[in-house]
């Protein structure tokens, strides 16, 4: 009798603590809805996807808002966004993961890989276009006392056509001396990737990556193709929602962030880096770590992550914007507290990373 009532007591006990633990994740998911709809309203962003994630698990995923504001088609945590350059992660990885097959090594020389390279491009190293301290200028910037753009975003281009192009850049600095956030570097990883591997870099990161990890909703970016939950990407132009951009499909594809994938998908990525899945500790360590310039000094930027300290505790994360979307992934790495914000706006416009900011402030109380 008395082990039945310890039995009973134990059992309430749990029933009451479930109950809690039930309530508690309720109010806090009634939280960041009100967080999120408050932003959404003052951005005025027509759509916004979120995933939160603790040790790898999903504890909070929705939608808010319109994913297309014409066919008034809701936005949920399935629909998928453009990731802008959050992709560069993607990237990155393939190239480590290279790496760790002896396949190239982050000192190799650039030119051992692309042909034609100029002089000044001599000193460059697959290290150095991973961490923007190659010195090669950002080709989605303006280069030149005039201003103009060496890539027309409506033009189709060959990778021999894009290097060309790319090499009629002066050089910002020489390599190693300075950190500058450069798109041209990522693009030249995935000619790169495709040189070493004889394979496509979208069809690389399928084959090392998304399909391993079953991230089936993500993939190199096509308007052309039939793509389900795809969302709209939108700008505000004197205060009036406009469609996104046409840009080239070529330039849609390259390694700098040309991706579709939606929150859920991200949430598996976050997982496998939560397990360091594909990797060596050391080169997560190497991916994490702050790079250091040629007069000994570091800047926070790793291999794809922009790298942080809140309060002696360790963030990475990165923005990605493109054609009208823009995003946020922010991994606390002590906590293992990991943000997911995708949204339908123009970064002129719409900041994911005060979102994530603000929800990751709700779950670190």
């Amino acid at each position: 009798m008395l082990t039945k009532i310890v039995l009973i007591l134990g059992l309430a006990s749990l029933s009451l603590t479930a109950v809690g633990s039930t309530k508690a994740q309720t109010d806090t998911g009634q939280e960041v809805d009100k967080v999120l709809e408050a932003q959404r309203a003052a951005q005025k962003i027509p759509g916004v996807s979120i995933a939160v994630c603790r040790e790898g698990k999903i504890v909070k995923a929705a939608g808010y808002g319109l994913a297309n504001v014409e066919l008034n088609v809701a936005a949920t945590p399935e629909t998928i966004y453009q990731t802008g350059s959050v992709g560069k992660q993607f990237a990155a990885m393939a190239v480590m993961i290279l790496v760790e097959e002896g396949k190239l090594s982050l000192d190799d020389k650039i030119s051992k890989y692309i042909d034609a390279t100029p002089p000044a491009w001599s000193g460059i190293t697959v290290r150095h276009l991973l961490t923007h301290t190659s010195g090669i200028p950002d080709y989605a910037g303006d280069v030149g006392p005039l201003g103009n753009q060496v890539i027309d975003l409506r033009q189709d281009y060959t990778e021999e056509q894009l290097v060309a192009a790319f090499t009629k850049m002066p050089m910002d600095f020489a390599p190693g001396e300075k950190w500058s956030y450069s798109n041209t570097g990522y693009a030249l990883l995935g000619i790169i990737i495709r040189r070493v591997t004889g394979e496509f870099y979208g069809d690389v990161l399928q084959e090392h990556i998304f399909r391993p990890l079953g991230m089936t909703s993500t993939r190199i970016i096509s308007e052309a193709d039939i793509v389900p939950n795809r969302s709209s990407g939108y700008r505000l132009v004197d205060g009036q929602l406009k469609n996104q951009e046409w840009v080239s499909p070529t330039l849609n594809t390259t390694a700098d962030g040309a991706l579709y994938t939606s929150v859920l998908d991200l949430a598996k990525w976050d997982a496998a880096l939560d397990a360091r899945k594909f990797l060596k500790p050391s080169s997560y360590d190497a991916m994490w770590s702050p790079v250091k310039l040629n007069n000994g000094k570091t800047y926070p930027y790793g291999s794809g992550w922009f790298l942080s300290d809140e309060n002696g505790k360790k963030v990475v994360s990165h923005d990605g914007a493109w054609q009208g979307f823009t995003m946020n992934i922010t991994r606390h790495l002590h906590e293992r507290l990991t943000v997911i914000v995708m949204t339908n706006l123009d970064s002129d416009h719409s900041h994911p990373e005060k979102i994530a900011e603000d929800v990751a402030k709700i779950y670190l109380k």
